[in-house]
């Protein structure tokens, strides 16, 4: 083999290796993304985990990717700073609970304000709807929190963060902020979205308007376990 011949070879080898080693050191698909570039006005002094998890910036995508997606939908929460530990991952814990029923309640007034019939039963300029509204605004989400059954934490991260002046911060602080990540059964979440809807179908006393409320909210514990999974 002439030395031409040999050194091409060996070129062609060199870049075949290097194309496989590269292929194969290749980070495979996970949630947790790592910006870079972002000018934070805390340092992380502590943390419950040296990666900060993916499902504290998106837990309905996160929980997606996970093999009990088919059985249970995701949900959570994360505190501003709080004084110490134990009170942020309480509030983080009691917030995610809290945050499923106002996802809840807030589908359920888009359904009614996205449909013909809907928007048409809680029209704004009629002064009888305005009960209606007010349920829909200010009670459903409180009413719909005690739907929620069955709501585990499924995980928890907390941080302890100095907070510091030259940063950009108001002050130099200690402060501990922590999340919660809830894991329910897809069944009760169907179950308390529908419960949910029959809140608002009962506060309706005139029959057309009644009706209308109810084509409105028909098939409306599909849509939102469809709008959790992205499809609408």
């Amino acid at each position: 083999m002439s030395r031409l011949r040999l050194t091409c070879v060996l070129i062609l080898f060199l870049l075949t290796a290097s194309f496989l080693v590269g292929c194969s050191s290749s980070p495979s698909k996970r949630t947790e993304v790592e910006h870079q570039n972002l000018q934070r006005d805390y340092e992380v002094r502590d943390a419950s985990d040296t990666i900060r998890p993916g499902w504290i910036a998106d837990p309905a995508q996160w929980g997606k990717e996970q093999k009990e997606f088919d059985q249970y939908r995701f949900f959570g929460f994360e505190t501003t700073p709080k004084v110490d530990r134990e009170t942020a991952c309480d509030l983080a814990k009691t917030n995610a609970r809290s945050d499923i029923a106002a996802e809840i309640a807030t589908f359920i007034e888009k359904q009614l304000g996205s449909s013909k019939e809907g928007s048409a039963s809680i029209d704004q300029n009629n002064p009888d709807t305005r009960p209606l509204r007010e349920f829909i605004e200010v009670t459903l989400a409180e009413k719909t929190k005690a739907l929620i059954h069955g709501a585990q934490v499924f995980k928890s991260y907390w941080e302890k963060r100095q907070y510091l002046q030259s940063k950009g911060a108001k002050r130099d602080y200690i402060g501990y902020t922590c999340a919660a990540l809830i894991r329910i059964e897809k069944d009760r979440v169907k179950q308390a979205v529908e419960e949910a809807a029959n809140h608002v179908i009962k506060k309706v006393d005139d029959p057309e308007t009644k009706e209308n409320v109810k084509k409105a909210l028909k098939d409306v514990s599909e849509n939102f376990d469809k709008a959790k999974q992205g499809l609408m």
